[in-house]
């Protein structure tokens, strides 16, 4: 069995992370122990508890639990398996379908649903990586709890993988297990908040470090060094890591800060994006730099068509050039704040009517049929 498996929780209390939705007095730990347990979505990254929290609620509630993911079967065999187990003796008191991946199932699938849930019979937790507002269907979000899980913090990181080598000095039969706490540090800093990806990596340097000549192990920070790969950067161009990278992009080159902004630029060009590395050069120069230095467009056109002719890896060079010039530049807001106000229906020409009227000091003014500063025509 892995490790991360193993050191799976039992109790919410042995659980790390979280702690805006579980602790002493949270809402998490109130449901559990009241037992009275609703439709929850359970959204965030891998690696942070969602399908763990599940199996614990589930064991609680006395009810039945059943655990199937979305991405292996179909509404057809879910509503089998609900059938099958209404008919099982242990499942009097109701059953909890523990769905992983429901964003793996349409929208007609997950109408397929609302029958089990309305009736009480089944009582549904299911978790997503993704944005539920997203990929769940409405009429499951508005009978269901959502909580949102969020990437485990490097201390909480270092507690669960403690208590893995705790584990692990229990169950082998080597005299020696040294570990180097700048090592652990490292699985910390370099898992990304994945609970999983930390005990993974701890486990593959555990079995990397065995001695057999001296019945001990050894794990160093170079044993982690040569057992991890590069820290995966997330980034779904689709999803909000997407969108939150795009606007941190944006947003430091906005506030002049050139070293942030290589460093979403950076994160961009690994992920391949150029297209919306491009875009929002552009959308910057006019947008943020505008009147400041209008020459700030035909530079930043020019280092985006060197960039598209080039392609990767060397279109990195005139996407840092375009990068670093316009986070120099002096901004000027004013072409977005006439742009913004004189061409939304909404702020300008619902209140104002079809034309604008401040044309008093227009020599033809007469000559054009004005009465009462409005035009006749």
């Amino acid at each position: 069995m892995p490790l991360a498996d193993k050191m799976r929780p039992k109790k919410i209390e042995d659980m790390v992370g979280q702690r805006h939705i579980i602790g002493k007095g949270k809402v998490l730990n109130k449901i559990i122990e009241n037992k009275s347990i609703p439709n929850m979505i359970l959204y965030g990254p891998p690696g942070t508890g969602k399908t763990t929290l599940a199996n614990i609620v589930a064991n609680t509630t006395g009810k039945k639990y059943v655990k199937l993911n979305a991405v292996n079967c179909g509404v057809k065999e879910i509503k089998e398996i609900i059938d099958e187990n209404k008919r099982d003796l242990f499942s009097y008191n109701g059953i909890v379908l523990m769905l992983d991946e429901i964003q793996a199932l349409n929208k007609k699938q997950q109408q397929s649903l609302l029958e089990v849930i309305e009736d009480g019979s089944v009582t549904l937790i299911a978790s997503t990586a993704d944005n539920p507002y997203f990929v769940i269907y409405k009429a499951i979000l508005s009978r269901s709890s959502i909580f949102e899980f969020k990437q485990i913090n490097k201390e909480d990181i270092l507690i669960g993988l403690k208590r893995a080598i705790d584990k692990l000095r229990e169950e082998n039969i080597y005299e020696n297990i040294n570990v180097k706490e700048e090592a652990l540090e490292f699985i910390a800093e370099i898992c990304n908040g994945d609970m999983r990806s930390a005990l993974n990596k701890l486990e593959l340097a555990f079995n990397t470090g065995i001695d057999i000549g001296s019945n001990s192990v050894n794990i160093t920070i170079d044993t982690i060094v040569e057992c991890s790969s590069s820290k995966v950067l997330s980034y779904d161009r689709s999803g909000d890591d997407g969108y939150s990278i795009l606007s941190a992009f944006h947003k430091s080159l906005r506030g002049s800060d050139a070293d942030a902004s290589i460093h979403y630029l950076a994160r961009l060009i690994k992920a391949g994006d150029i297209q919306n590395i491009t875009r929002r050069l552009l959308c910057v120069a006019s947008e943020d730099v505008g009147l400041a230095v209008p020459q700030a467009i035909t530079i930043t056109e020019a280092c985006v068509q060197s960039a598209l002719q080039l392609g990767l890896p060397e279109a990195r060079i005139p996407l840092a050039q375009a990068t670093i010039y316009l986070a120099q530049c002096p901004k000027s807001f004013l072409t977005f704040l006439y742009t913004f106000f004189y061409t939304k229906p909404k702020y300008y020409l619902a209140s104002l009517g079809d034309f604008y009227t401040k044309l008093n000091t227009y020599k033809g003014l007469l000559k054009l049929g004005k009465t009462n500063n409005v035009y006749s025509f």
